[in-house]
């Protein structure tokens, strides 16, 4: 079901955007039976500059925060379950601050925000929710009484203002769409795009593995490809200014080889780590080779990769894939022998393979078999 990859991925978007300005935990258990809270969110930092560019999402992120984000309309049960959780935790605090002899102030109350792609009058009217009409919040924000703590917010009655852009990403269709199209409109300066960005390629790169896509998602990849594309080309673009600006020391062309060679190795670097996390000694050992990768390789290195998943077998599958790379760089199209050294390849220990790696534009095909036979006896 790939209700659970947008699931994830709002979990950690929303911890992106949030933990620069407070704690944020995914998951949070509230109770013996395990439930869990989607994302919870405790503000520990003043800087209002930060607060403010995330428009509605910083209004809503205030005071410490239940947010419990849906991918489908929410429904009647799942509202339920949320209050649940919400009464849950408050009166896990009353029994601590009881223990203190302490008395829990309304105010430190934690505050649930629901978020749903759409919600029908009969739903809204069920619960007896009613829009918040103020300045901060723009149509589609709705809460019940003060002492129930609890709000809703419907993405697709959001404006399509600023103020509204990081909250409708979570949207669906086209109000997605659109937001992720505004996103890749911002300034590539702008604090919370890139990070924005990289999560929704992981999206795309988890949704391309799903056996059981749907249409929309199938869209969403197709929207978010060319965005993939225009990155990829941003920061080849940067390495080939990095370099002009080196050539004026050592020569043009050989400056803007090195610019762009350092640019690659950011670009694998960085993506490998947030693809798959910390790196292990036999990846890191290809970094550097690869970093030599014409643009067009590199790209398609990077597609490969961008469709693994996030665990051991991932990890393996990458090693492979970096492994190819490597030799087919150098030795182009890989033969049945070629492909067969891999495993040996994989299994030296990093330092000897970095040596290796260092030196394989200067080995003939026999001297590399010969040189990993010679570390096998």
């Amino acid at each position: 079901m790939t209700r659970f990859v947008h699931d994830q991925f709002a979990k950690e978007y929303l911890k992106e955007l949030l933990s620069p300005i407070g704690e944020v935990e995914t998951s949070r258990d509230v109770a013996s039976e395990v439930r869990s809270i989607d994302v919870w969110f405790r503000p520990t930092s003043i800087s209002t500059a930060y607060a403010k560019s995330l428009g509605l999402l910083g209004t809503l992120a205030g005071s410490e925060t239940i947010f419990e984000p849906f991918r489908n309309p929410v429904t009647r049960s799942e509202i339920r379950s949320c209050m649940g959780k919400l009464f849950d935790l408050q009166a896990k605090w009353e029994r601590a601050y009881k223990k203190e002899d302490r008395r829990l102030k309304e105010e430190e109350l934690p505050q649930l925000w629901i978020l749903s792609p759409t919600a029908s009058i009969a739903l809204l009217n069920s619960f007896g929710f009613q829009r918040i009409s103020n300045e901060d919040c723009p149509k589609g924000v709705y809460s019940l009484r003060s002492a129930l703590k609890t709000g809703l917010l419907v993405i697709h009655q959001l404006p399509p203002t600023p103020q509204t852009l990081w909250l409708r990403i979570l949207g669906r269709g086209r109000v997605q769409q659109r937001a992720i199209q505004e996103l890749a409109a911002m300034p590539a300066d702008h604090p919370v795009r890139d990070n924005a960005l990289e999560l929704l390629y992981n999206l795309q790169a988890n949704l391309k593995v799903s056996r059981e896509l749907e249409q929309e998602d199938e869209k969403l990849i197709i929207a978010l490809a060319p965005l993939y594309r225009q990155q990829i080309d941003a920061a080849i673009e940067q390495g080939r200014i990095a370099g002009i600006q080196e050539g004026k020391k050592e020569g043009i062309q050989q400056g803007i080889e090195r610019g762009r060679i350092e640019e690659n190795r950011s670009i694998l670097e960085n993506f490998l780590r947030v693809r798959l996390g910390e790196l292990d000694p036999i990846m890191t050992a290809f970094i550097e080779p690869l970093s030599a990768l014409p643009a067009v390789d590199l790209t398609m290195l990077l597609v490969q990769l961008a469709a693994l998943t996030a665990d051991d077998n991932g990890v393996q599958q990458a090693r492979k894939l970096l492994a190819e790379s490597a030799l087919r760089m150098h030795f182009g199209q890989l033969d049945e022998r070629l492909t067969n050294l891999i495993p040996t390849l994989l299994a030296l220990a990093p330092d000897e393979l970095a040596s290796l790696l260092l030196q394989l534009p200067e080995l003939a095909v026999e001297q590399l078999f010969a040189r990993l036979a010679n570390s096998e006896s």
